[in-house]
């Protein structure tokens, strides 16, 4: 595979110090809340990797697509079970742009109306 450029700066030990050094306390409960929030509870923490892998391709976060995708396969996850995860979420980004056609369909009917004949 070839090297490539990267869009994004990619993430470095003086970044993240420079980020937890610049507001400490926040960065701290940050990192608790992530711990918190991906331990196992009502969900197994390879459920919740693999969800927080499909919203990364929702919010197209290529740090978290990154981080979630190492994560998932440390949880225990096949490549199938989060591709399947990714279609998922794509799926999901097309349906809200589908369900929100709605808005466009009545505003067509609204104006269709009020012009003159």
């Amino acid at each position: 595979m070839e090297a490539h450029t990267h869009m994004y700066p990619m993430p470095s030990p003086e970044l993240s110090g420079k980020r937890q050094a610049l507001a400490p306390a926040i960065g701290s409960a940050f990192r608790d809340f992530s711990r918190q929030v991906f331990a196992a509870g009502a969900l197994d923490a390879k459920t919740k990797q693999l969800i927080a892998l499909a919203v990364a391709h929702v919010t197209q976060c290529p740090y978290c697509i990154r981080s979630h995708t190492k994560g998932a396969l440390r949880e225990g996850a096949e490549e199938n079970e989060m591709m399947e995860a990714i279609w998922v979420a794509a799926e999901m980004r097309a349906g809200g742009a589908v369900a929100h056609s709605v808005i466009a369909l009545e505003t067509m009917e609204t104006a269709a109306s009020v012009q003159p004949s």
